[in-house]
């Protein structure tokens, strides 16, 4: 038999708890997290868990439900209803109508408890690396700010994937991989943070994978003063002079005249020996050659030569080292 009763408006209303947080009045959780307490435009999707009253229906509770994968939510007396890709109030308007049959004027309230259906991967060298839930619409350096920023050692550079279901990234940049299934694209992070071209702070989507790779770099070993990698940052390239200037220069007992850049081919598996007079260039008499990402310049130790081959290969070893420490 059919219940017909009248209940008082309840607002509808959303809010947020993240994992463990107490309780905040919605108002308040706006401001921190950028989004409106009633986030009207976001989209219900699979994993979002939802409250429901429904007021004379004394079969729906208040207990958290769960939205399927399917984007469907099961309920009493309705039984199975779609609420993924709807917003809050079209879902209530839905509810409204099927609990007409049951219920004289219902009313219907609506809050979100859990958002899980907007993933964002946030990968590479970020303070907070792994999945975000975005929450509402969220810019690329708001997703970053949500992978608490950038590390000292990240790249000029941020990629961004996109399932082309989604469409196209809206940059200049962007293309199509080879699979066809992403559209992919770059920003620079100085041009990005410098504010020098805002379109470039591109709405970012669920499931996007943003990605921020270690800046490249060279290594200078041997006789110098500070051996070790040096960060290219915002350069493809640096010189040789530049390479041992960052290595605060020669060490006590060199033979500049004999430095060797040592290049690893992409493909293949002997490397390539560059001989290098350090002398010749620092006098202006030969070339200052640039040096690519992982180029190795060594300096031997003035000495016998056999020596200096046994030199050439542990300093080798220890710049490859680093380079597979710092690209896991």
């Amino acid at each position: 038999m059919a219940r017909f009763e009248h209940f008082g408006m309840i607002l509808l209303t959303a809010c947020c708890l993240a994992p463990g947080q107490q309780s905040q009045a919605p108002a308040t959780l706006a401001l921190r997290q950028g989004t409106r307490p009633d986030t009207p435009s976001y989209l219900l999707g699979p994993e979002d868990q939802i409250k429901i009253w429904a007021y004379g229906v004394e079969e729906i509770t208040d207990k958290p439900i769960r939205i399927d994968p399917s984007g469907n939510i099961d309920l009493p007396v309705v039984g199975k209803v779609h609420a993924g890709g709807r917003t809050l109030e079209q879902l209530k308007t839905d509810l409204v109508e099927r609990f007409s049959t049951q219920i004289l004027k219902p009313q219907v309230s609506i809050e979100i408890v859990e958002f899980g259906s907007q993933p964002v991967s946030v990968m590479g060298a970020v303070n907070h690396p792994g999945v975000h839930q975005i929450q509402g619409r969220k810019t690329l350096m708001e997703v970053v700010s949500m992978a608490d920023g950038l590390r000292p050692d990240a790249g000029p550079r941020i990629h961004i994937s996109r399932q082309i279901a989604y469409g196209a990234i809206p940059l200049s940049t962007a293309k199509t991989d080879e699979t066809g299934n992403f559209s992919v694209a770059e920003v620079s992070v100085k041009n990005l943070l410098a504010g020098k071209n805002p379109a470039e702070n591109i709405p970012i989507l669920p499931h996007d994978v943003v990605t921020v790779p270690m800046t490249e770099a060279v290594y200078v070993m041997g006789e110098v003063r500070k051996p070790g990698e040096v960060a290219l940052k915002d350069n493809p390239s640096i010189s040789v002079l530049q390479a041992l200037a960052s290595a605060e220069g020669l060490g006590p007992t060199p033979s500049p005249q004999n430095a060797t850049i040592v290049r690893f081919v992409d493909g293949m598996k002997e490397r390539k020996e560059i001989a290098v007079d350090l002398r010749k260039i620092q006098a202006g008499q030969a070339e200052d050659i640039a040096m690519r990402p992982n180029d190795i310049l060594y300096v031997p130790q003035s000495g016998p030569k056999k020596a200096g081959a046994r030199a050439l290969e542990a300093a080798i070893q220890a710049a490859t080292g680093i380079a597979i420490w710092r690209h896991p």
